[in-house]
């Protein structure tokens, strides 16, 4: 199906279970948000590479969390 383009009205929801969610994926994201909301960048990569996975999801969540969803399947 092909459709106009739609506004987006919502949060933005990050399905982890797919490519979005790899912590490569997630840093692209991170610097991206921080440029918008004028944060720094840099400083929030670092913060989300100094663990394993799930810090790196808690950092994400940290700063973005307020209008980003991380969504998973158990």
């Amino acid at each position: 199906m092909i459709r106009e383009k739609q506004k987006q009205t919502g949060p933005i929801v990050i399905d982890l279970t797919g490519p979005d969610g790899n912590a490569f994926a997630l840093m692209g994201y991170a610097k991206r948000f921080a440029k918008q909301l004028k944060l720094d960048g840099d400083k929030i990569i670092e913060e989300m590479t100094k663990g394993d996975y799930n810090e790196l999801l808690e950092t994400f969540d940290g700063y973005f969390g307020d209008f980003v969803i991380l969504e998973y399947e158990r």
